[in-house]
């Protein structure tokens, strides 16, 4: 019986005589060759695909092996007002790539068309100037790896970067200092569990370019929100080299993780690619299929419909991009282990025509696929066309934007914040319990890596991005920060002890509340950026993590947290709080400082800036008082009932006696509690 070549599974299937099945979707090209290189990178051998099964051009390949590079060249229209850009002198990235090798060279051979006429064909090959799709083959030996299976109520998830973790960490070896070995290192893991956190959600770690024009003024991409490659992991975080040691490095990193405990969530960019708009370059979707994988402007194909800010939008209406994503999400879940994602600028993936749509193809599938259901989902819940918290189906968290500013708002005392305080705290009662979804609906956070760090949040009153060399104009200006009275580093005293007390107060803001909370890495240790917001071009020193310089006390006091949060159920409600005479399991009390609940007239007193917190919960013997004061001066609290004694403060030299009725919190300090 004659072998047949299969339309699925896309992208490169090795088979047992020494040849691969290769599968690529196409509606608009006419041929599809795969190139095939030879250890010294020179061109080996050149296939047509000549079977097609609906739009899929698939064949057998002779001579792939794992490690073997290609690439695929697809002939077709060339017709750019009618979105259709297929270019057979440009080598394409495979999009089903399990590993990619090298990286740009940015010229215009890696444009399909000419700069300065963007209408003409350019007909110099870009081979040369390409990277190259890796044949992966893995014998990896995942022995006992087990998810840890982490419930949300129990998780606390730390934000962090790959390579600025251990690039300067002193106890990790220096040869793989930056990298997944490097993460993976007794060291490195030590640096997670003394503090306790359950989760790493990993800044961007699929196949990603470096833009062209940060190369060409000396800086680099080093958030890598500029996907090529959904299904391979950076080659440049990989000690092992980018020919294939990538994977198995990943996997060694996610098994080690497992091993201690700790969750691996990545932040995953869908929504759109590296290759930018109809100026961008030629590197893979769109010379396959520009049409099925982008989103075009409906009345000018030749332009693309961009609600990314980056130039184009992944076509999450057509089924072949779908199924991309899905493939994708599928893969780092049942071959790489991963336990969950963080959807960046997640709207842009429920925009079926161009509307944010609740029952969108992207979510309705996610929703029903059975290797999805174990795992965490949590959205970005906005993109550059729309704020979408709270507009996110049940199983799904979101980064709770809110969160972040009400917070900010209340602890650098604006006027009329006490209320959306309260709110946030609780769990966002105001954004999530009408839908009837819990308080692990919100992830919450005061910092992310797009953004202020937290020491840099209290030290600076406005952003300072010139390094990024964008005349600071780069970045979010309205950041709600605080200075304390100095513009960033100061000797003053008086404003260093402030800035150390609001650290803690939104750490303890933070670990306190009801939600999912995320700690943006580093914040734990003082980790600066000299008050840049935007440090997405600084692979450098002003990014990485200085472990010799670490604020140790600081660290110890969010371990101390995150301790306290673990072992009390109070303080992690699953369902919105309820007051004290309702039959609830959790509750929530708010007194003013006079020991009186607070009224609704109470609510709506702008100048008010303190409150004292109860929580309690049936299944934790312990009650809590959490006194906030977010004011310019001392305030005095009345307790109600007694028997409370201390547990936290980020006032240094609180130090309450365990029957007294009252109590003094100083300014901008909070004060915990415990009976």
């Amino acid at each position: 019986m004659t072998e047949v070549s299969t339309p699925y599974p896309l992208g490169v299937s090795l088979l047992p005589n020494g040849r691969a099945n290769v599968a690529v979707y196409s509606e608009t090209a006419d041929v599809v060759t795969v190139v095939v290189f030879d250890d010294d990178g020179a061109e080996a051998s050149s296939t047509v695909l000549r079977d097609r099964t609906g739009h899929v051009f698939h064949g057998f390949v002779d001579g792939m092996r794992g490690g073997s590079t290609y690439g695929f060249r697809v002939d077709g229209p060339w017709n750019p007002a009618e979105g259709l850009r297929h270019n057979a002198n440009k080598l394409l990235l495979d999009p089903y790539a399990r590993a990619i090798t090298g990286s740009v060279d940015w010229n215009e051979s890696v444009f399909s068309h000419l700069h300065d006429e963007p209408e003409t064909l350019n007909e110099a090959d870009s081979a040369d100037s390409m990277p190259r799709s890796v044949v992966t083959y893995s014998e990896f030996d995942w022995g006992t790896d087990t998810p840890p299976r982490i419930p949300l109520s129990e998780s606390v998830v730390y934000e962090v970067h790959v390579k600025g973790f251990t690039a300067l960490h002193p106890g990790v070896d220096e040869n793989i200092r930056g990298t997944y070995a490097g993460l993976a290192h007794p060291a490195a893991i030590r640096s997670l569990t003394d503090l306790g956190v359950t989760a790493v959600e990993l800044m961007p770690i699929h196949q990603f370019v470096q833009d062209s024009h940060l190369l060409e003024e000396g800086r680099r991409n080093y958030w890598g929100y500029n996907s090529i490659g959904f299904l391979a992991p950076h080659g440049e975080y990989s000690s092992a080299g980018d020919t294939g040691g990538q994977v198995d490095e990943f996997k060694s990193m996610v098994k080690a993780l497992h091993a201690a405990g700790i969750e691996v969530i990545l932040d995953v960019v869908y929504n759109h690619t590296a290759e930018g708009n109809h100026l961008g370059p030629t590197l893979s979707f769109k010379g396959i299929d520009n049409r099925s994988y982008y989103r075009l402007v409906e009345d000018d194909r030749g332009s693309y419909f961009d609600t990314t800010g980056t130039g184009n939008s992944v076509n999450v209406g057509h089924p072949a991009a779908l199924a991309l994503i899905m493939d994708s999400l599928r893969y780092w879940v049942t071959e790489m282990h991963v336990d969950g994602f963080r959807f960046d600028l997640a709207s842009t993936l429920t925009r079926q025509d161009s509307d944010l749509d609740k029952h969108s193809a992207f979510l309705d599938l996610v929703h029903q696929d059975p290797t999805l259901a174990s795992v965490k989902l949590i959205a970005e819940p906005w993109d550059t066309h729309g704020y979408q918290v709270g507009g996110f189906p049940a199983r799904w968290s979101e980064w709770n934007g809110k969160f972040r500013d009400d917070v900010r708002d209340f602890w650098r005392g604006e006027v009329g914040s006490l209320g959306a305080f309260a709110q946030r705290i609780t769990g966002s009662p105001d954004v999530y319990e009408s839908t009837r979804r819990p308080t692990l609906a919100s992830v919450n956070f005061v910092t992310a890596h797009d953004g202020f760090t937290l020491a840099d949040l209290n030290s600076y009153d406005d952003k300072h991005n010139d390094a990024n060399g964008e005349n600071n104009e780069d970045g979010e200006s309205d950041n709600r920060s605080w200075g304390g009275g100095a513009e960033g580093p100061t000797e003053d005293e008086g404003i260093r002890a402030l800035r150390a007390r609001q650290q803690r107060n939104h750490l303890a803001t933070l670990l306190l509340s009801a939600g999912v909370p995320m700690i943006l890495g580093g914040d734990e240790i003082g980790r600066t950026q000299n008050g840049n917001n935007n440090a997405y071009c600084q692979d450098n020193e002003l990014s990485w993590f200085h472990w010799d310089d670490a604020d140790q006390d600081l660290r110890q006091f969010t371990a101390d947290l995150i301790d306290l949060r673990r072992e009390h159920s109070a303080l992690r409600p699953t369902w919105f709080r309820h007051d004290s005479d309702s039959d609830a399991d959790t509750y929530v009390d708010f007194y003013r400082a006079d020991g009186a609940k607070l009224t609704d007239e109470d609510w709506s007193d702008g100048a008010a800036l303190s409150l004292l917190v109860e929580l309690a919960s049936v299944d934790d013997e312990s009650t809590f008082g959490w006194l906030v004061n977010s004011s310019g001066g001392t305030v005095e609290f009345t307790l109600p009932g007694a028997d409370w004694q201390q547990v936290l403060s980020s006032d240094p030299d609180q130090a309450y006696e365990k029957s007294g009725k009252t109590i003094l919190v100083r300014e901008h300090s909070f004060t915990l509690l415990m009976r």
